[in-house]
């Protein structure tokens, strides 16, 4: 059966070279402003959704007829963010893996806040990232296989207050059932040596995060 991809273009920072990353078969979402970066750049999204407070009347009006269908809410009475909202549409499409773009940029408040919707979507069963132009970000509570991508180095982070049963293969720093604590950053800039890379964890949630400067 062909897995089903979501792909959702946030209001953060986005680049043309993030066009790119559609395939055919996604389903686009964009949120806020990504949507508009959508139109702009002559793509029609399946679903606009947002508060729609970062673009003008006249932007939001082109957004809703350019768009399949447009979702507006209020500022002041929605409870989710505008990415919150459209991780919630790409799960009532069922799909299998959600890729969101332009959900990190200079509110860090808003960055955190996207790198823990990983969580919401790995309740879910599914799979979920986060990229950007330095940046490849997913969540593991059982294993993970990293392919080379361009990126430098492969950090692990904590996002429970411990990860335990922490192994890696195809790594320069291995690690044998091994155990990382919230705060502790023994397991940061590690580098990719084989052609793939293993991660596999016995308990807790571990944040990897490919990069590069």
């Amino acid at each position: 059966m062909t897995k089903k991809r979501a792909i959702v273009f946030s209001g953060g920072r986005l680049n043309e070279e993030d066009l790119h990353q559609i395939q055919p078969d996604d389903f686009i979402i964009g949120a806020d402003k990504g949507a508009l970066f959508l139109i702009e750049h002559g793509i029609t999204p399946h679903v606009s959704v947002g508060d729609f407070d970062s673009i003008t009347p006249e932007e939001k009006e082109k957004v809703e007829l350019a768009s399949q269908r447009m979702i507006a809410c209020d500022p002041v009475l929605k409870d989710l963010t505008d990415t919150e909202l459209a991780l919630e549409i790409a799960m009532d499409e069922h799909v299998d893996h959600v890729l969101l773009l332009g959900v990190t940029g200079t509110r860090m408040d808003h960055t955190l806040a996207n790198v823990q919707i990983l969580v919401r979507a790995m309740q879910h069963h599914i799979s979920c990232a986060i990229m950007d132009a330095h940046n490849y970000i997913e969540l593991t509570g059982s294993t993970l296989e990293i392919q080379p991508m361009g990126y430098t180095y492969t950090s692990l982070l904590p996002m429970t207050s411990e990860v335990t049963g922490i192994q890696l293969e195809g790594f320069m720093y291995p690690l044998h059932n091994a155990t990382l604590k919230m705060g502790q950053s023994r397991a940061v800039s590690n580098k990719l040596t084989a052609s793939k890379g293993t991660i596999s964890i016995k308990s807790g949630l571990l944040l990897v995060i490919q990069s590069k400067d």
